[in-house]
């Protein structure tokens, strides 16, 4: 990894995307939970925010009245992914969920372990994961990050809508760079040797 321009040991890049109070305010809906809602609670990197992760998010909110999305620090996502994730920082990735209409709120920076802590302090009703995912914490029956609320019986897996998660984005980019790396050095031979091959045509 290169250290230059603020980059970080941990070999990801680092953004110099300054957040507001203003401007995380203009991404969110402004509104809170009333008194009885139902809170459901989802979290994740929400790296390079793509279709999978909207309808995920979609079949979430359906589930309840308020929908709180948390989002892992980027030391968090590079700890449990490697040195090379997240693509996007912390705060790029909060506003971007921030601005889906299913997503009422986020907690930037929320713990790995959903804890009774969490759970109380934003009044949580339930705790959903989507089937499609970078890891299968969700499913160990050691360390499991949703211990807690699986003993509460508040724990409940989605099934994903769309089978897309952030590396097969990554893949298919790698993928058509590739190609488009390929083709290029292909054409650049023919010029090469077309030039080579040329001879001079008089004019008669």
């Amino acid at each position: 990894p290169r250290f230059e321009d603020g980059a970080s040991s941990a070999g990801t890049r680092v953004s110099h995307f300054l957040p507001t109070s203003r401007r995380i305010v203009q991404f969110s809906n402004g509104k809170g939970p009333g008194p009885d809602a139902r809170i459901i609670y989802i979290d994740g990197a929400f790296d390079l925010f793509h279709a999978g992760h909207v309808e995920i998010l979609r079949r979430a909110r359906e589930l309840g009245d308020f929908l709180l999305v948390g989002i892992h620090n980027d030391q968090t996502v590079s700890g449990k992914r490697g040195a090379q994730h997240p693509i996007m920082n912390l705060h790029e990735r909060s506003l971007s969920v921030l601005a889906c209409r299913y997503v009422d709120e986020v907690i930037i920076g929320a713990p790995w372990e959903v804890s009774k802590d969490t759970i109380t302090t934003f009044n949580i009703w339930k705790v959903v994961h989507g089937t499609v995912a970078e890891s299968d914490d969700f499913q160990k029956e050691e360390d499991n990050p949703y211990a807690v609320p699986k003993s509460m019986g508040i724990f409940e897996v989605l099934e994903s809508p769309l089978d897309i998660s952030t590396s097969t984005i990554i893949k298919r980019i790698v993928a058509n760079h590739e190609a488009y790396q390929k083709r290029n050095l292909k054409k650049e031979a023919s010029e090469k040797k077309y030039y080579e091959q040329k001879s001079f045509v008089t004019g008669d």
